[in-house]
């Protein structure tokens, strides 16, 4: 009887819950609908961001901070939208895709240079194509995810890159950048563009752009480059402000300030309400991807003319930023902190690879960002807005490496690990061992790899939001491998990285959620559901609903969520149509000492072994090669068979039953096979702990140098076979800098090498090394002074200064002379006006174990009365010994 009254009273109870909830679920309805209202009536005003008397971009209705981090992004225009076109991909659906990661990485804002090029005639009137029907489009999926832009009418360019240009309608084609700057009849054209390009009505949103308020300000052009006098400059910039504000728009206008600096008092003159700013910390165009530490790159954004900017109250919003050439994902937080502390506003990181194109990087093959092709590199971009966020403007963290801790952020170059730990947040790049500092207020975790709360064994990106008490979203990306070089010379026919749909065990350790629950998927085509048990599963990518044992489920598959619909889902489909193999033997290692191979394979079908086969003073052994982590295979060659002389392996993968390749040949079958015809080996130098230690080599070594380019710059042979040397002639050691003619001149040309690799084999016999020993000459018939110095994993350097004679020979600095130098940074970064030394707070001592790279320097130690003069070195090589 009891029982029955329990039964009835928890029935009873239930349906006046339900009863509730539908009232509670109408009225938060309701609630929504007004709001959204509220919002876009707020929303259409004009003019509703202004300047303030401090260079603050403040929202008109609110009087709050304006704030705003996200990408550029290039799909309506260029080498993008063409191919897209012979992709037979659609633009439009492809810009909903990339959208939707654009707010599932918390991005807020958006900017491009439009290519004003494909969308105007000669005289700057507007053309209404398919390129900019593609923008509007675009511009309206941002607004619907509540992202805002920054746009640049102007861009200049060709349409071509990394094509050739084609012959597009434009002023731009007809007059170039250069001209557009001074003739009379390109300037007109553009100011008559400006105001036909702001005057232009959005089909999809019914709004011009002067009036539209998802645009925040309008950046007038890009990289002008100006070379005029001041007078000239201002009046050029006068005209186009004139012309914008002709169309009646109330929003700020920019212009770039971080180009020809010693200008900045005459864009200021011309009426403009702030400047924008670039930085590319590591360079550009190195090829490759840079190894070792880069954060001390990233250390400052000091602006020498800063006081003119808020002489004129001037903001700041920097247009395009990366690291550039660079794989790992700890850098970008510590770039966005240094720009917060520079009193930089808003920033759009340069650029996002469309996903379509992400597979080859065609379109800047020095930048790489993607959600589903570089989730490490998209999740470090998440923390970085962030931190634009939360860390107040001009705050001050102190020198590096002091500031590698910040707020809730921390970056670690030793771990490859950029972190957010916030009371509602939890973001992390790469496994991490740092709790949550409140885990019960948790409401969003976003990670790669392991953690404390999830861990995983993946290789893509996965997110964990609250729905509410019990109830959590997860959403798994897909694999990404990278199987080649993306930073090199790339091509349609050249894949760079691939996707994979695969399963992997996930383990979530949540209070909220506990060790018992529910998944459920929800994205369309996605039919898994399990009762969780220890709270590990096997999952595969897409979007799925878990709720904790016991808890009703409240939500539908389409409600609205932060950043779209709860079953919104989107990753490109496994594209591992072939085997990918991918290994770096080492060149040269040490005698005695066991050495680990590592290999990564992936395949439309798991392998059934891989096997490595070594050959060491005519003995033979077969290792099976451990698969211990995705797509990963190892295994060790013992100490026993790592004898003086050349150590050379096979590496042979076996499909199924009697199929295998055979590598480095990759042929089909094994090396014994009497018709497997090509015998090649990866080869390894294996040498005694006394042998030197070759650092550089001019005749394979030169293009790997960071420096900065001069045309007379030549490798040339030497009288012995196999030898060159690099001829480094400078006319001048300061050049006059055309983008900054105030700048103090620094005597110093400085270069660098990268040893990493050079040292790795070797890296336990450093400390034997007692001389380091450069070979080759000075030019000009005269001696030169060079200075060397290693560069440590923390960025600070130790060398010594030498002269270098005219006799090609030996040149020995003894490494218990060197001492404490200046670390120069390098590559140099763009803009050019940044610092040129490291100013850090170092206090380390020399520790050969912990070198990076080699600094060389001319020009210490050269007299003053001979700083002007000529000075070259020819260098064959650099060891230790």
């Amino acid at each position: 009887m009891l029982k029955s009254k329990n039964n009835h009273h928890i029935n009873f109870s239930s349906s006046k819950i339900n009863f509730y909830k539908s009232i509670l679920r109408a009225f938060l309805f309701v609630f929504i609908l007004v709001t959204a209202a509220a919002f876009s009536q707020n929303n259409t005003q004009k003019g509703d961001i202004y300047v303030d008397n401090h260079g603050l971009m403040r929202w008109k209705t609110s009087n709050k901070e304006v704030q705003g981090f996200g990408v550029n992004y290039t799909v309506p225009f260029a080498h993008a939208y063409r191919s897209a076109k012979r992709m037979d991909i659609d633009q439009k659906k492809a810009i909903e895709n990339d959208v939707y990661h654009f707010s599932r990485l918390g991005f807020d804002l958006f900017r491009v240079h439009v290519w004003d090029t494909e969308i105007s005639d000669t005289l700057g009137n507007l053309i209404v194509n398919e390129h900019l029907d593609t923008f509007d489009f675009l511009m309206k999926k941002l607004a619907d995810k509540g992202i805002r832009a920054v746009i640049t009418p102007i861009a200049f360019w060709g349409n071509g890159w990394p094509e050739p240009d084609e012959s597009t309608p434009g002023f731009s084609h007809k007059y170039g950048k250069d001209n557009c700057l001074i003739n009379p009849g390109a300037i007109k054209a553009q100011q008559n563009y400006l105001f036909q390009f702001l005057n232009h009505v959005n089909p999809y949103t019914g709004l011009a752009y002067k009036n539209d308020p998802n645009i925040l300000a309008f950046e007038i052009s890009n990289e002008p480059h100006h070379r005029g006098s001041e007078k000239e400059v201002t009046n050029f910039i006068k005209g186009m402000v004139k012309a914008m504000k002709k169309s009646g728009t109330k929003k700020p206008i920019l212009y770039n300030i971080s180009h020809s600096v010693h200008l900045a008092e005459a864009y200021f003159k011309a009426g403009i309400q702030g400047g924008t700013f670039q930085w590319y910390g590591t360079g550009l165009g190195y090829q490759r991807e840079i190894p070792g530490n880069l954060l001390p790159n990233t250390n400052d954004y000091n602006i020498p003319f800063d006081k003119t900017i808020k002489k004129y109250h001037g903001a700041k919003y920097v247009y395009e930023f990366d690291a550039a050439d660079m794989g790992k994902s700890y850098i970008y937080p510590a770039i966005a902190r240094s720009f917060r502390q520079a009193g930089i506003q808003l920033a759009t990181h340069f650029a996002y690879d469309p996903t379509y194109l992400a597979s080859t990087n065609t379109e800047y093959n020095t930048h790489y960002m993607n959600l589903a092709y570089t989730p490490q590199k998209a999740l470090s971009l998440m923390i970085a807005s962030e931190v634009f966020h939360e860390i107040p403007m001009y705050k001050d963290f102190g020198k590096y490496p002091k500031n590698l801790t910040f707020d809730n952020f921390k970056v670690n170059y030793e771990n490859d690990l950029a972190e957010y730990n916030a009371e509602t947040k939890f973001i992390y790049t790469n496994h991490t061992t740092t709790n949550p500092v409140n885990e019960a207020k948790l409401k969003l975790i976003a990670g790669f790899g392991n953690s404390s709360l999830v861990k995983y064994d993946g290789l893509g990106a996965y997110f964990l939001d609250k729905i509410e008490e019990g109830i959590w979203r997860l959403e798994v990306m897909p694999d990404a491998v990278w199987v080649d070089n993306p930073f090199g010379r790339n091509s349609p026919e050249k894949t760079v990285a691939v996707i994979n749909w695969e399963n992997h065990n996930m383990v979530i350790h949540l209070q909220n959620l506990g060790s018992q629950f529910d998944i459920e998927a929800i994205n369309k085509g996605n039919t898994y559901s399990k009762l969780v048990e220890n709270a590990s599963f096997s999952i595969a990518p897409g979007t799925y609903m878990l709720s904790k044992k016991g808890v009703s489920k409240i939500w539908k598959t389409n409600d609205d969520s932060a950043f779209g619909k709860l079953n919104d889902f989107y990753a490109p489909k496994t594209t591992v149509t072939k085997p990918w193999f991918k290994h770096m033997p080492e060149t040269e290692v040490s005698e005695n000492a066991s050495l680990p191979i590592k290999v990564n394979y992936i395949a439309p079908n798991k392998p059934q072994e891989i096997q490595l086969v070594v050959y060491s003073n005519g003995k033979s052994k077969i290792y099976k090669m451990e698969n211990k982590a995705a797509y990963s295979y190892s295994a060790t060659i013992p100490a026993e068979m790592m004898t003086a002389g050349f150590l050379s392996y096979h590496i042979i993968v076996q499909h199924h039953e009697e199929n295998y390749t055979t590598y480095p040949a990759a042929k089909t079958g094994r090396q014994f096979d009497w018709d497997f015809y090509d015998r090649s080996t990866f080869e390894v130098r294996v040498v005694p702990k006394s042998n030197p230690i070759h650092l550089f080599n001019a005749a394979k070594d030169s293009d790997l140098l960071v420096k900065e380019w001069r045309k007379s710059f030549k490798l040339v042979p030497t009288k012995n076979e196999g030898e060159a040397e690099y001829q480094m002639n400078l006319e001048k050691l300061f050049v006059t800098d055309i983008e900054n003619l105030n700048a103090k001149p620094i005597y110093d040309y400085s270069f660098k090498h990268f040893i990493l690799n050079e040292i790795k084999g070797r890296k336990n016999d450093l400390p034997l090394m007692k001389n380091m020993i450069f070979k080759g000459r000075s030019l000009n018939e005269k001696p030169c002074k060079l200075q060397i110095a290693f560069v440590m994993n923390d960025g600070s350097s130790f060398g010594n200064n030498i002269e270098i004679g005219t006799k090609t020979t030996d040149y020995k600095i003894s490494l218990s002379s060197l001492k404490p130098l200046k670390t120069v940074t390098l590559p140099r970064p763009y803009p050019s006006f940044l610092p040129y030394y490291l100013d850090h707070n170092l206090s380390s001592q020399f520790d050969i174990t912990k070198v990076e790279s080699i600094q060389f320097s001319i020009g210490p130690g050269i007299s003053e009365n001979e700083l002007t003069d000529k000075h070259g070195i020819a260098i064959i090589s650099l060891r230790l010994e």
